[in-house]
């Protein structure tokens, strides 16, 4: 396949993403010679008039924070994922020239946390109330989760995931982040907080060891909170282990051919060793 095709990831700030070495890696791993992947820096509000511009060359876009809500706005279809979450992480360039919005950040999720063991009827809590935290949700309810506790620092932001919580058919509850130390007695914990939000909570969990914490952050690794539940002896899952899935299924959609997993992976690694 030596026809110029082109793929890139949109945001702001974006010269840290490590998306360029996934797909990069798994162009060459599969033999797409004609193709590339870079990143573009790129606001919300810049995002229609970005898309509108893109020759036919263009295949796919992945979309990072601040984009994604935006995402769905240029989108001719939209995926019954990304509806319910609110937020769009892939836009997929059809023959005709339409674009259709999905979110693989879910899809990706729920793969990372049924591999750690997280089965149906599990108790869920969710560390933050933003984009991640919305994933985190619609994931709970695919892996038919029992409840869903979310954490927040404003009531107003859980409430803004209720229907999130409702499109997939989970009980949510909310709770004040004064809680948060007790509330992570849970089967599953996400934590979709900034750096150094969560570090407080490492020396102040109840950590159980059947517990499987999901830390969306990989920078600095581990996390004060992720090397508190290791020691515990709880199942860790970190944001690479996400940031790979996710990137999967959107190469998948852009090329239409099976992803080369292990070479992504093994890209990814080498980056993160650097």
């Amino acid at each position: 396949m030596t026809a110029e095709r082109r793929a890139g990831v949109l945001g702001t700030p974006i010269a840290h993403s490590l998306s360029p070495v996934i797909h990069n890696a798994g162009y060459a791993a599969a033999g797409l010679t004609g193709w590339s992947y870079t990143r573009i820096e790129c606001a919300a509000a810049d995002l229609a008039d970005l898309v509108a511009g893109l020759g036919p060359e263009w295949a796919g876009l992945s979309v990072t924070m601040p984009g994604k809500e935006a995402a769905l706005a240029v989108a001719d279809e939209v995926s019954p994922v990304a509806a319910a979450v609110g937020a769009a992480n892939t836009l997929v360039r059809r023959p005709d020239g339409s674009w259709y919005a999905d979110n693989t950040d879910v899809v990706g999720m729920v793969e990372v946390l049924a591999d750690a063991g997280v089965r149906p009827g599990a108790t869920v809590t969710v560390l933050g109330a933003g984009g991640t935290a919305r994933a985190a949700v619609a994931a709970a309810g695919r892996l038919g989760a029992g409840a869903v506790t979310v954490v927040a620092r404003r009531p107003a932001a859980v409430e803004e995931l209720r229907p999130v919580a409702h499109a997939v058919g989970v009980p949510m509850t909310g709770a004040p982040w004064t809680e948060a130390a007790d509330r992570c007695r849970a089967d599953l914990v996400v934590s979709t907080v900034p750096k150094g939000v969560a570090d407080p909570l490492a020396d102040a969990v109840p950590w159980q060891s059947a517990t499987v914490l999901f830390d969306a952050l990989y920078d600095p690794w581990p996390t004060p909170l992720a090397a508190s539940a290791e020691a515990a002896g709880c199942r860790i899952v970190s944001g690479l282990d996400l940031l790979l899935a996710q990137a999967v299924g959107q190469f998948e959609h852009f090329t239409g051919v099976t992803a080369p997993r292990a070479a992504m992976a093994a890209a990814l690694a080498a980056a993160r060793a650097i």
